[in-house]
Order: C-alpha cells, then sequence, then structure tokens
C-alpha cells in the first residue's frame, strides 16, 4: 500500500517562494475551498508533476514555473510503501528529480527516463495512466475510463491486478523468442551443409570404388564434368549475389519508414485528442445558452460564431486523421513488404551458402581427380582418407543434430511460455476472475448512490448497460450527471480490486470538482453514503460550494490571493 503523507511546493503555477505544504494523511475527509483562480487544482497537478513529470492539467512544462519569480519551482512528496519511506522531489530551474528512500539519494547513474520507470515500476507499481483511475477524479483534463480507448481500459485493470508484469515478461520472451529462430534457422543450415557435403563425399567414395582403376579418359571425363557444373554453380551464385543486391536496396528506407510509423501514430493520438477537446467545446455552446460558473448569458452572435468555428475545426480534424490513418495503413503495408523482402533475403543466403558448399566439394573432387591424373597415387589410399573423412562428418552431423533438437526444445519452451502469458492466455484467466466481481462492486456503488441500472464489462471491458425495464444503453446515453455516478462506481471499484491485490492500493483520493456541476443535491448526498463506510482513507475534494459543505468534512484548507501569490487563508 501507498501510504501519502505530506506535499509540498513553491513557485510552481501561481505558489510564489513562500512553500504551501499539506498533510495528506491527518483527516478522513478534506474539503479544499476558494474563489475561481486561487489555485484549488494546483494540487492535483503538483502531484502528478511530482510523480510523472506532467501534470494533470494540460499545461505545458515551461508554464508549471511561477511566471513573476521563475525560477526554483519545486514540488515534493512523502509517502510509505510497506515498512519504507520514500521522498520525491523535483524541480524546473533548475531541473532536479531525486528520489529519496529513508533519508539516503537512489543511485541516478541512470538516466532520467530510466530513473523515472524505477520510480513507476519497482517503488510505486503504477503508472499516470492508473493513477489518475485510483486517485484523483477532476473536471478538467480528466478521461474517465468509459471514454479510454479499449487497449488503455485493458492497461489500466491490468495495473490495478497487478499483471502487467505479464506483459513485461512477455516483451523479453519475444526478443528471446526472436534470438532462437535466429540460431535454429543457423543450426539447420549448419546440419543441411554437413549432409550436404557428407552425400557428395559418399558419392564420390561409391565412384571410386565402383570405377575401380579407370583409366585416365575417364578421368579426364570427369574433370571436365566438374567443369562444367562449377561455372553453372558459379553463374548460379552471381545471380543470387546481384538478387540480394537488389533485394538489401529496397531495404534502404526500412528504418525511416519505421520512423515515420511512429510519427504518425504520434500524430494520431494528438489529434484525437484535439477533436475530443474540440468535440466537447462544441457540445458545450450547443447544450448552454448561460456560462455555469459565473452564469451569465452567453451571447447569442458569438455563441453561433463559436459553433460555427469548433465544427469547421472538427471537419478540418477528422478529415484530417482520416487522411493520416489512410497515410498509416500505407506504410504499415511497407513494413510488410520489407518482411517479406528480409525474408527472401535470408532464403537466398541459405542457397548461397549449399552451392558455396557444393562449389568447395566440386573443387576437392576436382583436385583431386587432377591429383590423380598426375602423381598415380594409389586408389586404396585415397578411399581410406575418405572413409575417415566420412566418420567424422557422421560425428559433426550427429553433434549438430543433437544441437538443433536442444534449439527446437528451447524455442518450443519459449513459445509455449508465450502462448501463457499473451493477453489470451494466463492474462486472460486472471480478468475472467475478477470481472464478476468488479460488475457486483459498480452495481454496489451505483445503487448505493441510487441510480439502479445493470451495469456489467465484459472481459474486453466493454459496457452493457440495462435499466430496470431491460432497456440497452452505452455510457454515452446518459447525462453528465449519471455519467458522473458511473466514473464514480468505477473509481471506489478500482480501488476496492487494488485493495483486494494490494497492488496500486493507496490512503488518498483527491476529487475536483464533482459536486460543483454533474452531481445534484441528491448525488452529493449519496456520495457522502459511500465515503462514510470508507476506511482508512484521506479524500481531498475542491469544490466552489464553500460553506453549505463545511458540516460534511472533518477538515477545511482554503486557498486564497494574495498579491498575485496562492497562499493558504483561513477559514
Amino acid at each position: 500500500m501507498i501510504l501519502f503523507k505530506r506535499i509540498s511546493y513553491k513557485n510552481f503555477l501561481s505558489t510564489g517562494n513562500q512553500p504551501i505544504e499539506i498533510a495528506l494523511d491527518m483527516s478522513q475527509t478534506t474539503l479544499i475551498v476558494g474563489t475561481n483562480g486561487s489555485g484549488k487544482s494546483t494540487l492535483l497537478d503538483a502531484l502528478c508533476f511530482v510523480l510523472f513529470n506532467k501534470p494533470f492539467r494540460i499545461i505545458k512544462k515551461e508554464q508549471m514555473i511561477n511566471t513573476i519569480n521563475q525560477s526554483d519551482c519545486i514540488v515534493e512528496v512523502e509517502f510509505d510503501v510497506g515498512t519504507k519511506n520514500y521522498i520525491v522531489r523535483r524541480g524546473i530551474k533548475p531541473n532536479l528529480f531525486e528520489i529519496f528512500c529513508d533519508g539516503k539519494l537512489i543511485n541516478q547513474d541512470a538516466n532520467n527516463i530510466d530513473y523515472q520507470k524505477y520510480l513507476e515500476q519497482n517503488i510505486m507499481k503504477l503508472n499516470y495512466r492508473s493513477f489518475i483511475q485510483v486517485v484523483l477524479l477532476g473536471s478538467s483534463s480528466y478521461e474517465p475510463f468509459m471514454k479510454m480507448k479499449p487497449r488503455y481500459r485493458r492497461e489500466v485493470v491490468e495495473e490495478i491486478l497487478d499483471i502487467r508484469v505479464f506483459g513485461l515478461m512477455d516483451l523479453i520472451l519475444r526478443s528471446q523468442q526472436s534470438d532462437l529462430q535466429k540460431k535454429l534457422t543457423e543450426v539447420r543450415h549448419q546440419c543441411e551443409l554437413i549432409k550436404t557435403k557428407y552425400e557428395t563425399e559418399a558419392k564420390y567414395l561409391k565412384t571410386l570404388e565402383a570405377k575401380g582403376s579407370d583409366n585416365q579418359k575417364v578421368q579426364q571425363n570427369k574433370l571436365k564434368e566438374n567443369d562444367k557444373n562449377k561455372i553453372d554453380y558459379e553463374k548460379k551464385l552471381q545471380e543470387l549475389n546481384e538478387q540480394i543486391a537488389i533485394s538489401q536496396n529496397e531495404l534502404s528506407g526500412q528504418d525511416k519508414i519505421q520512423k515515420k510509423v511512429k510519427d504518425l501514430e504520434k500524430y494520431e493520438t494528438k489529434i484525437e485528442q484535439n477533436l475530443d477537446t474540440h468535440k466537447k467545446t462544441l457540445k458545450f455552446f450547443q447544450e448552454n445558452d448561460t456560462c455555469p460558473v459565473c452564469t451569465q448569458s452567453i451571447d447569442t452572435k458569438f455563441k453561433e460564431d463559436k459553433c460555427n468555428h469548433e465544427t469547421t475545426t472538427i471537419s478540418k480534424l477528422e478529415l484530417g486523421l482520416s487522411q493520416l490513418v489512410g497515410e498509416l495503413s500505407k506504410q504499415e503495408e511497407k513494413i510488410t513488404a520489407y518482411g517479406k523482402v528480409s525474408n527472401k533475403i535470408q532464403t537466398m543466403n541459405v542457397e548461397i551458402a549449399k552451392i558455396t558448399s557444393s562449389l568447395e566439394s566440386l573443387k576437392r573432387h576436382s583436385d583431386q581427380i587432377q591429383q590423380e591424373i598426375s602423381t598415380s597415387q594409389e586408389r586404396d589410399t585415397d578411399i581410406e582418407s575418405i572413409e575417415l573423412e566420412l566418420e567424422q562428418m557422421k560425428v559433426d552431423l550427429k553433434d549438430a543434430e543433437i544441437n538443433l533438437s536442444k534449439v527446437q526444445e528451447e524455442k518450443d519452451y519459449v513459445d509455449v511460455l508465450r502462448e501463457i502469458l499473451n493477453d489470451k492466455g494466463a492474462k486472460a484467466q486472471i480478468i475472467r476472475k475478477y470481472v464478476p466481481i468488479m460488475n457486483a462492486l459498480i452495481n454496489k456503488y451505483l445503487q448505493a448512490m441510487d441510480f439502479y441500472i445493470s451495469f456489467n464489462l465484459d472481459e474486453e471491458f466493454n459496457e452493457t448497460v440495462k435499466s430496470r425495464f431491460r432497456d440497452t444503453f452505452n455510457y454515452n446515453n446518459f447525462s453528465e450527471g449519471e455519467k458522473m455516478r458511473i466514473d464514480l462506481a468505477l473509481l471506489f471499484t478500482w480501488r476496492d480490486i487494488a485493495r483486494m491485490k494490494n497492488s496500486t492500493n493507496t490512503n488518498l483520493l483527491i476529487l475536483d470538482e464533482i459536486f460543483d456541476s454533474s452531481l445534484d443535491g441528491q448525488g452529493t448526498d449519496d456520495f457522502f453514503k459511500i465515503i462514510k463506510t470508507l476506511e482508512k482513507e484521506n479524500i481531498f475534494i475542491i469544490s466552489h460550494k464553500g460553506d453549505i459543505l463545511f458540516d460534511k468534512f472533518t477538515n477545511i484548507i482554503k486557498y486564497e490571493k494574495v498579491q498575485n501569490f496562492t497562499q493558504l487563508g483561513t477559514i
């Protein structure tokens, strides 16, 4: 379990040189209040920044440092994992990233990226996407579980169930599998070469034994035949080398294509995110005639212009996304074509090796014939030498076949392990076990919030929603208030599952402005019923409602602006 104890930050966003420090484990429920722009949500950004090097909201790194002081931006968080105490410190101007365990700085020999992986994989054992699903729920820059793509939903659940290690193991085994496949090809090639050489020598031995004391004319004819075969082999060898050169030229742009695919995938994600933002903006202006914050009416002309602008932007983005997806498909086809060319080159290399071996045997055979012609050696001596060579070849072939069997067995073992570790293997079995538990918990929390629907996730984390009248819905059919109830039910469910698995279990829960828009009065009351049932939790709720919620909390923190700097005020 991760027990968060405190967080402090200075020169972060609107916070100045006077640090703000908040105890994260002192009260079961804490209300954070303040006027708009006072810095209430800075807590979420600071926590995400210090742990994952990116804020909760969409803010560029250079914008996170206080614009007045412009230096010495420091965020520090302290937490316990088991019996160990950790302090993580991250800063801007100067850049700083330090991790302390029980007061000692952890080795920083690795670069910051590896250092970040160590924090996520070895200490906290959760990444940013999973963190915001079990610890944070906000009104800004928050992607609910139900709005994620299926692969990201699965990633979150795997993190919570502590089975992502299977995926990491699969990546390691994938590399081993590739190396073993190459080794298997090499060993098979070696066996084939020995067999080819043995057959050539055995055939030659039979020829010697059959011909006995053939005259010189027969030997000369055999030599001519060998010369003809040599020319044929050399011609074939030249053709293969020319084909390989052509094929290798075809592979010249492979690295660029692979990089382009990666870049296109990044662009796709950025466009999707941008498209989602503009759709939300369009939906807001389509559905609202007044500002939900200040309650002032939105000018009709402004609203119309804004809707037209967003519609045009969405059309352009959707067109660009369509074109990008088409281009991505074309580039992936090129990569597939590169793979076929690589296989073709490998096949030709094997053929070249066989021809080279045959040429060597042919040359040796021709040399032997020439030697017999010139020196008239005793045939029995030559036969004895070849017999000894064949016996050694038998030994070499047996050793190669034993090695081939071992490599094949090792690869088969890795293949089986990958079958077990892939998404349809052990992970699927674990997910299948927990899906009914997840669904039971989700519906328990929905009912606790007086939302009587049947909400079920399948093993691919697609939802099936039915009303009490058995009408079928999906997540997007519901109002924002109903969606918020579903999001809360999922949040509490992930925390319960994490507690069962002791994976991403933590004391901290921060909710940003959930009472200020989507949840009505009844929803708020139902939510507090759930809060009261939670034990050993430290819950922070950021709200504009202020004094109407004071009596529901054991602790209250007030943010205020003093001379353009955020400070903690008094109630």
